[in-house]
């Protein structure tokens, strides 16, 4: 399913495309010709790491003779083009390494996997995984160039930290740029701009937020409360080692900057998604009863909901209900396998009523013990009648439809 969706990404997002004239300073960019774009090679890359602030290399497989495969090779080299220009007074350089011909290239700079985008920025390699777009990609290398740990040091940054309850985030409270908070930063810089840091040296901050001194509060997206880190003061691979094993969220958003990194962090082959518009009231509303069921479990690790925006991804919605057999102008919640696709969603045909918390937490707890399984071709719960009759779920299993489209895809 990766497979498909960097397929029909790859060739679609540009940029805004302008009807008709725009007035001055509302003119979104278009390609002006000039090629920006390096080809890297053994002979030019160490002078390119050397050139630029930051170095963004797409690592791509030879030019192949298909004519269709050709087009999607020139949309995505476009894209880069696009970006390098928009972003030419930033000092950041881009390039493309072939695998074949610049093979060696690639396995000094660490290259591994065919169609990443990888970003070099002092000694670290940032691998890129979402959505290949040049608005995606602009505001993803922006926050690669900002320092990694932000500073929180009044009341009005302290109510922009607390609104961001999408985000994993940390924060913690120094004496002031001292070998912790040196530390910090150091950790920072390994999950940067995945993962953000933020650091105070501000009492009064620190004490509406209850953080003692050299203390690391870390807060899971839409929790109310964060979790404390063991330990004072904290080394680096402390803070590497907790942020690593707790960075899976209850219920996290699928976002366009890190959408694959996200689809490829399954639950043993399988995701619970769930489709929900903010803007609606019904997504609204359903989205709400999803905080509640993820605050009531966020102690289980076998728990993990990828909840995702139809608004955020127009160009993929008619291609999920196709996929998927579902109508996203309501709220859907599944389970799908990663490996082909099949899913099985929670019967919610019901216009009146959205279900509870302690509905959603009972289907839930059927899809984790295995009563709930895409790989069963009879209904929502396999072969037994009275479970399809309960209304817990329908089953899409359109291979056909899927074998179609990957074939169309090729």
């Amino acid at each position: 399913m990766l497979h498909l969706w960097l397929s029909l990404l790859c060739g679609l997002c540009l940029g805004p495309v302008i009807f008709g004239s725009a007035e001055e300073g509302l003119e979104f960019p278009n390609f002006d010709g000039k090629d920006r774009v390096l080809d890297i090679s053994e002979r030019n890359y160490k002078k390119a790491l050397r050139r630029f602030d930051l170095l963004c290399l797409f690592y791509h497989e030879p030019v192949p003779n298909n004519k269709g495969l050709q087009k999607r090779f020139q949309m995505t080299e476009l894209v880069l083009e696009l970006t390098a220009q928009v972003l030419e007074n930033k000092d950041i350089g881009f390039g493309m390494v072939d695998a074949q011909r610049d093979f060696k290239v690639a396995q000094k700079l660490g290259l591994e996997e065919v169609g990443s985008l990888y970003v070099f920025k002092d000694d670290r390699i940032i691998e890129f995984d979402g959505e290949l777009s040049a608005d995606t990609l602009v505001e993803f290398l922006l926050d690669v160039l900002e320092d990694p740990v932000e500073m929180i040091n009044n009341a009005m940054e302290i109510r922009a930290f607390e609104r961001m309850e999408e985000d994993i985030r940390l924060i913690g409270y120094f004496k002031g740029e001292d070998l912790y908070f040196k530390a910090f930063k150091e950790a920072s810089e390994r999950f940067q701009p995945y993962i953000k840091f933020f650091a105070t040296f501000d009492k009064s901050v620190a004490k509406h937020l209850s953080l003692k001194m050299n203390e690391v509060n870390f807060y899971e997206p839409f929790m109310e409360e964060p979790a404390i880190l063991p330990g004072r003061p904290l080394t680096e691979m402390e803070i590497v080692e907790f942020v690593s094993h707790h960075r899976r969220a209850t219920l996290r958003k699928l976002r366009a900057e890190n959408m694959f990194e996200t689809w490829e962090d399954d639950m043993d082959g399988i995701h619970i998604v769930a489709f929900a518009e903010e803007e609606d009231p019904d997504g609204y509303e359903f989205l709400e009863i999803l905080k509640d069921v993820a605050r009531d479990n966020t102690n289980n690790p076998e728990l993990s909901i990828v909840w995702i925006d139809p608004d955020d991804f127009p160009l993929l919605t008619t291609y999920w209900e196709k996929t998927f057999n579902l109508d996203l102008f309501r709220p859907q919640i599944g389970v799908v396998n990663v490996t082909d696709a099949d899913s099985v969603w929670l019967d919610m045909s019901n216009d009146e009523d959205l279900p509870t918390a302690e509905e959603l937490e009972d289907w839930i707890e059927d899809v984790l013990t295995g009563r709930v399984n895409t790989e069963d071709d009879d209904g929502g719960f396999g072969s037994d009648p009275e479970e399809e009759e309960e209304g817990y779920g329908t089953e899409d299993t359109s291979e056909e439809s899927h074998d179609q489209d990957e074939e169309s895809d090729d």
